[in-house]
C-alpha cells in the first residue's frame, strides 16, 4: 500500500521530519507561491505551514485527500478553519510551544523598558556615554498589572514575582480563589489601570479586546507607567499610545505586536522610551522545534484515524487512557443505531454510565456522531464535520452521563427519537483486559452478544422454530452464523433475534428470512468500511 501523503509547505525544524517517521511521503513545497501551492496540495494527506502558506478556501477545495491542516504555531490567521471543518478537514496547531518563548520576550521587554537598555546600547555603540539620560526604575517592590491570566500571563507573573513585584491581574475568566493560589490579586480593568506601575497584555485578539488599551484607558494610568504588548497587535492602540507618550501621560512601552505587520514605520518608533521588536514571541530555535515536533505528532494521530488533543475544530479535549478504547465501539454503535433506524433521528441521546465518566467524554458523541452519519452521507465523514452533518439536518444531539451502571462496568447507549416519535436504541460495553465490544441492549431487550463486522436483528412473534429457519436460510445461502441470542419481554409476544454471521447477509435472502419467519423488522448491518 501506498504510504499517506504529508506535504511541507515551508521550512521547519529537522526534528518535525524525524517526527513524522517513516511512515509518511514526504513531499515539499513553496506554499508562498499560489501557483506552485495548488498543484502541490491536489492529492496530499496532510499539509504542514508555518505563517507564510494561506490555507484558504481555495487550496482547500484544491485538495481532494486533505485530512489534516497542521500549523507548526499558535496563530491561526492564515487558515480557514470554517472551511476546512465543512470539508472534514482537521485543523491542528501548537498552542503550548512559545508559551514560555513568549513569557520570557514579555519579561525582557519588561526589563528592557525599565531600564532603558535599548537606547543606552544604541547610543554607547554610537560614541556617546549618557548614563544620567537612561537612569531607570526597579522592579522590586512595584506593581505589575497582568491584562490577560491564561498560560503566558501565568508564566509572566510567575518569573516576574521573583523581582519581588506584586501582581495584580484583570481576567473576567478566571476564578479569584484559583488566582490567589498563584499569589495574584484579581481587579476590575479600571482599578488595575490605575494602580500599575508596569502593565502587561496577554489576551487573544477578538472583537472585545481590539482597541482594550485605547484612549479612555490611557487616561486612568499613572504618569510613570510602563506597557508592554507582546501578545496581538491591536489590542494596545498605537495612535493612543503615542499620544499618552508624546505627552507624558505614560512613561514607557515595550512592543513585539503592531495592528499591521510586518510594521517597519512608526510614530511609536520616534520615542527612545519606546522598545520594538519585529514579533520575536515565538521566535526561539526551542520554540520552533517544539512547535513542528508537535504538529508532526498530531498528524500521525490524525492519519492514523484518531482525535487529537490539538485540533482546534474538533470538539473535546485531550483524551482519557480510560475513555480511548470506547472511541471505536461509540463509532460502531451508532452505525448500527442507523441501521436500525433506517433514517435520520429527530433527536440523538448518547449515553455514558459507569466509572469512566469520571473523565471527559464528550468525545464518545463525537465517535457515536461519526458512525451515525457514516452510512448516510456521501461525504466522508469525520470528526470535524459528524457535529455539522448533525446540525444542517436539524438533529437535537445530547450527551447525559451518569456514574451508576448496575450491570456492566461502563455502558454506552445510542438512543434517537424519529420522525414518528418511534425510539430506537443500541447499548454496548467493552469487556476483559483486551476490551473486548458486546452488545449489550436493543432498545428494550437485553443481549450479550460480540460484536462483528456482520450481524443481523430480527424482531418476530415469539413461537417455536424460528431459530431453525433462520438458520436453514443462511446455511442454504452459505452464511455461517457466528454467534446468535434471542430475547423476549415474555412468552409468546415479541422477540428479538440478534445474529453474528461470518459474511454480509444480501437484501433477498434477509426478504427471505422476513417471509419464513414473518418477522415484523428486520436489518443487516456491515461494519466494515
Amino acid at each position: 500500500m501506498s504510504k499517506p501523503v504529508v506535504l511541507i509547505a515551508e521550512e521547519l525544524s529537522p526534528a518535525t521530519v524525524d517526527a513524522l517517521g517513516p511512515d509518511f511521503e514526504i513531499r515539499h513545497c513553496n506554499g508562498a507561491d499560489r501557483a506552485e501551492l495548488l498543484p502541490a496540495i491536489a492529492d496530499v494527506d496532510a499539509i504542514l505551514v508555518r505563517s507564510a502558506t494561506r490555507v484558504d478556501a481555495e487550496a482547500i477545495a484544491a485538495a481532494d485527500k486533505l485530512k489534516v491542516i497542521a500549523r507548526a504555531g499558535v496563530g491561526l490567521d492564515n487558515v480557514d478553519v470554517s472551511a476546512a471543518t465543512k470539508a472534514g478537514v482537521m485543523v491542528v496547531n501548537a498552542p503550548t510551544s512559545n508559551i514560555v518563548t513568549a513569557a520570557e520576550l514579555a519579561c525582557g521587554l519588561l526589563i528592557a523598558t525599565a531600564r532603558n537598555i535599548p537606547p543606552a546600547n544604541a547610543a554607547l555603540k554610537n560614541g556617546e556615554w549618557k548614563r544620567s539620560k537612561y537612569t531607570g526604575v526597579e522592579l522590586s517592590e512595584k506593581t505589575l498589572g497582568v491584562v490577560g491570566l491564561g498560560r503566558i500571563g501565568v508564566l509572566v507573573a510567575q518569573r516576574m514575582s521573583a523581582f519581588g513585584m506584586k501582581i495584580v491581574a484583570y481576567d473576567p475568566y478566571v476564578q479569584p480563589a484559583r488566582a490567589a493560589q498563584m499569589g495574584v490579586k484579581l481587579l476590575p480593568l479600571d482599578e488595575l489601570l490605575e494602580v500599575s506601575d508596569f502593565i502587561t497584555v496577554h489576551l487573544p485578539k477578538t472583537p472585545e479586546t481590539l482597541g482594550l488599551i485605547g484612549d479612555e484607558a490611557l487616561r486612568k494610568v499613572k504618569p510613570t507607567v510602563r506597557i508592554v504588548n507582546a501578545a496581538r497587535g491591536g489590542i494596545v492602540d498605537e495612535e493612543a499610545l503615542g499620544s499618552a507618550l508624546k505627552e507624558g501621560r505614560v512613561a514607557g512601552a515595550g512592543l513585539d505586536v503592531f495592528s499591521k505587520e510586518p510594521c517597519t514605520d512608526s510614530p511609536l518608533f520616534q520615542f527612545d522610551n519606546v522598545v520594538a521588536t519585529p514579533h520575536l514571541g515565538a521566535s526561539t530555535d526551542e520554540a520552533q522545534e517544539k512547535a513542528g515536533v508537535a504538529v508532526a505528532r498530531s498528524v500521525r494521530l490524525a492519519l492514523a484515524g484518531e482525535l487529537v488533543p490539538d485540533a482546534v475544530n474538533v470538539q473535546g479535549g485531550v483524551i482519557a487512557e480510560d475513555v480511548r478504547p470506547g472511541l471505536p465501539l461509540a463509532e460502531k454503535l451508532g452505525r448500527i443505531f442507523t441501521a436500525l433506524a433506517g433514517e435520520v433521528a429527530v433527536r440523538l441521546d448518547v449515553e455514558v454510565c459507569g466509572e469512566i465518566t469520571q473523565h471527559d467524554v464528550k468525545v464518545l458523541e463525537l465517535s457515536a456522531l461519526k458512525g451515525v452519519f457514516q452510512d448516510v452521507v456521501a461525504e466522508t465523514v469525520s470528526y470535524v464535520n459528524a457535529p455539522l452533518f448533525a446540525q444542517e439536518r436539524g438533529v437535537e444531539v445530547r450527551l447525559t452521563t451518569s456514574s451508576e451502571s448496575p450491570e456492566h462496568r461502563n455502558v454506552i447507549t445510542v438512543r434517537g427519537t424519529l420522525g414518528s416519535g418511534d425510539e430506537v436504541a443500541v447499548s454496548g460495553t467493552l469487556v476483559g483486559p483486551k476490551h473486548t465490544q458486546k452488545v449489550v441492549g436493543v432498545g428494550e431487550y437485553d443481549v450479550d452478544l460480540m460484536l462483528s463486522d456482520h450481524m443481523a436483528f430480527l424482531r418476530y412473534a415469539d413461537r417455536p422454530g424460528v431459530v431453525g429457519t433462520v438458520g436453514r436460510v443462511l446455511g442454504e445461502a452459505g452464511i455461517n452464523i457466528a454467534g446468535m441470542q434471542v430475547a423476549r419481554a415474555a412468552q409468546g409476544g415479541e422477540a428479538l433475534a440478534a445474529l453474528t454471521v461470518d459474511s454480509a447477509i444480501p437484501q433477498p435472502v434477509l426478504n427471505e428470512i422476513v417471509g419464513e419467519i414473518g418477522a415484523t423488522s428486520a436489518k443487516a448491518v456491515s461494519l466494515t468500511d
